[in-house]
């Protein structure tokens, strides 16, 4: 489906939609605590609704079973006059990211078997890509939007289909996809997010200077960065999951009819049902090639 025409407003007014990684499994093995990170970010999002009065921000909290929307500044409920030494945003973000930690902690049935305890990210960058088609298409104008992934859980695999589908549906909205990566590894999945959609990927050095670096490389609009040196991304890494197993893989054997990827040899394509014949020693003979990974 054609995505809605544009109608903008001035050059420097942004739509900031922005997914907040609340994975427990994360956050409990992280240097930084949750609550110093969350008082960079909410300091951050002051900052960008200070630049423009019609700036709208929301924030879309990403769990390990569950995403929510968790602030919305367009939304009469956010304009309400906050504590004495807190803004309207401080407070209702906290009480709905609180609300929200309780609710994905109550659908963990158990801890996640093996290492990896990633966040539901394909689902937070759906709803947010959501947001804004329903934005495009809810009156005659509308602020220049962008999403931000502050991020620090591992890559799921296998979620590999869903998030590339989330990524390429931006990329032909135009809606770039910024990723502010805080786990000990780089993330590939935000590597190719940022890159095929136009964005910034950045892995800051020292967390303690969060809000440093939301600031100066986050805060700017999107006109305005045709004026700055950002960060480009170097080693973006290509790497896909394989379908049978959900594991990244560096060689593997892909359909010539859907492009499904596998880490072996299979007599049957198990996404579209095509049959495979016997692979030759080295290459794989049609419909099912070996090549890398990483190739279309």
């Amino acid at each position: 489906m054609a995505s809605a025409p544009s109608k903008l407003y001035t050059d420097d007014v942004s739509l900031l939609v922005v997914l907040l990684d609340a994975n427990p499994f994360f956050w409990s093995a992280s240097s930084l605590p949750f609550s110093k990170f969350i008082s960079h970010v909410i300091s951050f999002l002051n900052s960008v609704l200070l630049l423009n009065q019609l700036n709208q921000i929301v924030v879309i909290a990403t769990g390990h079973n569950c995403c929510d929307y968790v602030y919305d500044s367009s939304s009469p409920a956010s304009r309400s006059v906050g504590t004495g030494k807190l803004s309207a945003l401080s407070v209702d973000l906290l009480e709905k990211l609180e609300e929200f930690v309780g609710r994905d902690e109550k659908l963990l049935k158990k801890e996640p078997e093996g290492s990896i305890a990633s966040s539901l990210l394909s689902g937070s960058l759906s709803m947010a890509l959501c947001y804004i088609q329903r934005v495009f298409r809810s009156g005659p104008r509308h602020p220049h939007p962008r999403i931000l992934c502050l991020h620090g859980s591992q890559d799921g695999p296998e979620q590999y289909v869903a998030i590339m589908n989330a990524i390429f549906s931006a990329q032909r909205s135009m809606v770039p996809i910024d990723s502010c990566f805080i786990g000990a590894q780089n993330s590939a999945f935000l590597q190719q997010a940022s890159y095929i959609t136009g964005g910034v990927y950045l892995k800051p050095q020292l967390l303690e200077g969060t809000f440093q670096y939301l600031s100066t490389v986050f805060g700017t609009d999107l006109h305005s960065r045709g004026f700055l040196q950002l960060p480009k991304s170097v080693g973006v890494d290509f790497r896909a999951s394989c379908f049978c197993h959900k594991k990244t893989i560096d060689m593997g054997y892909i359909c010539s009819v859907c492009l499904s990827i596998f880490c072996k040899h299979h007599k049957k394509c198990s996404t579209c049902g095509s049959v495979f014949g016997q692979p030759h020693s080295e290459v794989a003979s049609e419909p099912n090639k070996k090549r890398k990974a990483g190739d279309t």
